[in-house]
């Protein structure tokens, strides 16, 4: 099935009262974990790279990767650049076939943030390309963005409206409690902001940081507006402890052991995110 763009998945989340999975990859093998799980979920899912996994896969490989994917799995799936901070890597998505970008303003005073989201969705959408912005940072460490509790701030309902509408954003991230990376304690939802938000605007809503976020707040937030939902810490843990573990416990001289034994791992985290995110079963539908 041909890649989709974004905004078509979150606009059937949004109707049917789930959430698409947003999932990180790093590379060719947990990019083929997310999409055997999605198939075996019949779930649509969004493949999220990173600009620093841009920077190490590259974006031909990248292009290459999801057009193999594309053309060998019969689920709906966008290719989404986040958490984009520089507008030629924005550009150089679009060229290589990203469905869905995210502008990642967040740290930038609002009305600079207006601006440069503007420019985005204009050359965006000209390319059918769905658009994802910030409003409130998010704290914590995810591959090159990194925001501490002190520069940290919630999104602003009052704000929301007016950036909405002079952006033409399809989906915008708040900022409501959670945060990239492993948790210090168990993260505290502010889903009365949430519910303020949601009344600003009718665009799709995105949770990032949902590794470690309780079930319980994940579908809380689902029910009060979220439609999409960013993992990438749990997918990374599943990897790396994965192989670990095994090394630990065994003498491997063939990679492809590992990788394989990674793969499998991944798939059961991302079989287990499609799930409460309530997206399984969803593909046939859109």
């Amino acid at each position: 099935m041909p890649l989709v763009p974004a905004a078509r998945l979150l606009q059937h989340a949004q109707q049917n009262s789930y959430a698409v999975p947003g999932f990180n990859f790093h590379n060719m093998v947990d990019l083929q974990a997310i999409i055997s799980a999605a198939e075996a979920e019949e779930a649509p899912v969004i493949l999220m790279a990173t600009e620093d996994t841009i920077r190490f896969v590259g974006f031909d490989y990248i292009q290459g990767l999801a057009a193999a994917a594309a053309k060998g799995s019969s689920i709906p799936f966008a290719l989404h650049l986040d958490h984009g901070r520089d507008l030629d890597n924005i550009v150089k998505g679009i060229r290589h076939g990203f469905t869905s970008v995210m502008f990642d303003g967040s740290r930038l005073p609002f009305d600079e943030n207006i601006r440069l989201t503007s420019w985005v969705s204009d050359v965006a959408h000209r390319a059918g390309v769905s658009v994802e912005a910030e409003l409130g940072q998010i704290p914590g460490h995810e591959d090159n963005v990194s925001v501490s509790e002190k520069e940290a701030g919630m999104t602003d309902p009052a704000l929301v409206a007016e950036f909405v509408e002079k952006t033409k954003v399809d989906a915008l991230a708040v900022a409501i409690g959670t945060a990239h990376g492993l948790y210090k304690a168990e993260p505290k939802l502010d889903f009365d902001r949430l519910e303020a938000i949601r009344k600003e605007t009718t665009v799709p809503l995105v949770l990032h940081g949902g590794t470690g976020v309780p079930d319980a707040a994940v579908k809380k937030a689902i029910s009060l507006g979220i439609c999409k939902m960013n993992v990438g810490t749990d997918l990374r843990l599943a990897y790396m402890t994965s192989i670990r573990t095994t090394l630990e416990e065994q003498e491997v001289r063939d990679p492809r052991v590992l990788l394989r034994i990674a793969r499998e791992a991944v798939i059961e985290v991302a079989r287990g995110k499609i799930r409460l995110c309530g997206a399984s079963h969803q593909a046939g539908k859109i």
